[in-house]
């Protein structure tokens, strides 16, 4: 028996009828995303799951409020950035990262390269918390999750021009923490 996925347009419409499979298979498809994004933003794992887990938990809730079922994905990222600046906004500033640096380094590689690997992922790590929070966000959507600008100004609340900028400072102030790498 061969199984047919589901395009997200489908799931959702599924979803706000009731379907709690089909949201299961959102949910599934895109907790990763989700948690990388808020772990990357609030350099802590365990704020990182209580985000993402809220997120999926009020997308549940407000899933028949959703008018175009193909705009769950950018709702999506703009509910978790948005909870994401909201946990920043509310806590004082941290310089302690609980990102294990060294968890994406291979444990089959050599120990002189892990080591490297794991130094540069501490100072990227680093240099993303001294960003402000909006351009944290910027980055990240852009950089990690390929959102385009337009869609980033929508989850952020902000314009497309303003996105560049942020994005634009962010990417100089990493290049100048980064240059001992290159």
């Amino acid at each position: 028996m061969t199984t047919v996925e589901l395009d997200d347009v489908t799931l959702v419409a599924r979803a706000k009828d009731g379907d709690v499979p089909a949201y299961e298979q959102l949910v599934l498809r895109y907790q990763g995303p989700m948690f990388r994004l808020a772990a990357r933003m609030l350099a802590s794992r365990g704020d990182a799951e209580d985000v993402v887990q809220d997120v999926f938990l009020t997308a549940w809730r407000r899933l028949p409020q959703l008018q175009e079922d193909a705009a769950f994905v950018g709702w999506l990222y703009r509910t978790t950035t948005n909870r994401c600046l909201n946990v920043i906004r509310a806590r004082r500033p941290r310089t302690d990262l609980d990102l294990d640096a060294t968890e994406s380094a291979r444990p089959d590689a050599h120990p002189e390269r892990a080591a490297e690997v794991s130094a540069q992922l501490t100072a990227l790590n680093g240099a993303l918390q001294e960003l402000t929070a909006e351009q944290r966000a910027c980055w990240l959507l852009r950089e990690v999750h390929g959102r385009s600008y337009e869609e980033i100004a929508d989850a952020v609340g902000s314009t497309a021009t303003a996105v560049r900028g942020r994005i634009a400072r962010a990417r100089a102030q990493l290049a100048e923490v980064m240059k001992p790498w290159r």
